[in-house]
């Protein structure tokens, strides 16, 4: 049975069953009726993957061994991600779409079946646990040969008010601690399907980048009692020379330690835990400057930059009062046909070598001309 959902800014969403039993759902403006059914034949879903402790440093790692089995770089004419035109059934059963997000076909992590539970993290005695979470498609446009730079303003509303909306109702999930969502683009950092889109995951547990950055934080605000990303942010906007954007609510910026050769945070300056608590007036006004950094970014080199654009926001649970919502634009392209390789020093002991200063690739972003 559909559900339909009226959201913020216009936006209404139509939830509908998959043949194979995952949920799709339509995220529309236009008030278009959604009523086109999926005509595949049923598949199983996978079963659920395992969870293991590494406990050399306390991190879970996810093995989903079903995942090799995956679509990888179709041919346009037979991209999943399209909408369904005569016979070639895709993902998205309509012919036409504005921002539809559906449950992976090939999940990393899915729903536990019955009650759910980390297991106690005691060394290499640590338990086999599930691969609990949720994992997510999250598709920009309809258009094939397009990509986030392209999209209209309302567009771009349209998408971080799904964003929002999965946020919202995947933390009232018990088994979920943390939602992430983000974009992978171009083959160079692994995408397997070219048209334009990104993923949302949801953890069962904190991921090590969470973990830490949460017992830095605390870490700050016990000896302060400030918030430590929001003294980050005061630094920025005083110091000036790594802004590249800023409008009434957001300002986007290349980190005093970047890690890449280009790397931008895009946050509000009204600081929020996640993108469910973004005033409608910030919302508002994230379409231009984040349609303007992505235009940047390619504008840097004349190229498509292949890109991690990936939602930092507080766990489900947790942090919510020392941790920031930003938005983290990460590119391993340093000159046109080099990449910044994560090789040894970064990959093997997780130190990274900046080749080029922020500032640099803070005046580079700033000379392009849009």
């Amino acid at each position: 049975m559909d559900e339909i959902l009226e959201l913020s800014a216009g936006v209404v969403r139509t939830s509908r069953t998959m043949s194979d039993g995952r949920t799709i759902r339509y995220y529309d403006t236009a008030a278009q009726s959604r009523t086109v059914a999926d005509q595949r034949p049923a598949e199983v879903q996978p079963g659920i993957g395992e969870l293991r402790l590494d406990p050399l440093v306390n991190e879970w790692v996810v093995m989903a061994a079903h995942r090799q089995a995956r679509i990888f770089l179709p041919p346009k004419e037979l991209c999943p991600l399209c909408p369904t035109t005569g016979d070639l059934l895709t993902e998205i059963p309509e012919n036409d779409f504005e921002v539809v997000v559906f449950d992976n076909r090939s999940p990393s992590m899915r729903p536990p079946d019955g009650d759910f539970a980390l297991p106690d993290m005691v060394g290499s005695d640590t338990d086999e646990g599930v691969a609990a979470g949720k994992c997510e498609v999250i598709c920009f446009t309809a258009n094939h040969g397009g990509s986030f730079k392209t999209l209209s303003a309302q567009r771009v509303r349209t998408l971080l008010e799904a964003w929002r909306d999965r946020t919202r109702e995947l933390s009232q999930e018990p088994f979920i601690e943390h939602i992430a969502p983000f974009e992978n683009r171009g083959e160079e950092i692994g995408v397997t399907l070219a048209h334009p889109h990104g993923q949302i995951y949801a953890y069962s547990y904190l991921p090590a980048r969470v973990v830490k950055m949460l017992e830095v934080a605390k870490a700050h605000h016990a000896k302060t009692g400030r918030v430590l990303f929001d003294d980050v942010v005061a630094r920025e906007l005083r110091d000036g020379t790594r802004v590249i954007a800023k409008n009434e609510h957001w300002v986007a910026y290349t980190p005093y330690a970047s890690r890449y050769p280009f790397e931008i945070h895009v946050t509000p300056l009204q600081p929020v835990a996640d993108l469910a608590e973004l005033a409608p007036a910030v919302c508002d006004s994230f379409p231009s400057i984040a349609i303007e950094v992505m235009q940047r970014l390619d504008g840097v080199f004349g190229i498509d930059m292949a890109y991690i654009a990936a939602w930092h926001q507080a766990p489900v649970r947790q942090g919510r009062d020392v941790l920031r919502l930003h938005w983290q634009i990460t590119s391993v392209r340093r000159a046109p046909g080099k990449l910044k390789y994560l090789a040894g020093s970064e990959s093997a002991m997780g130190a990274f070598i900046m080749d080029m200063k922020p500032e640099q690739s803070a005046q580079q972003l700033k000379d392009v001309k849009l």
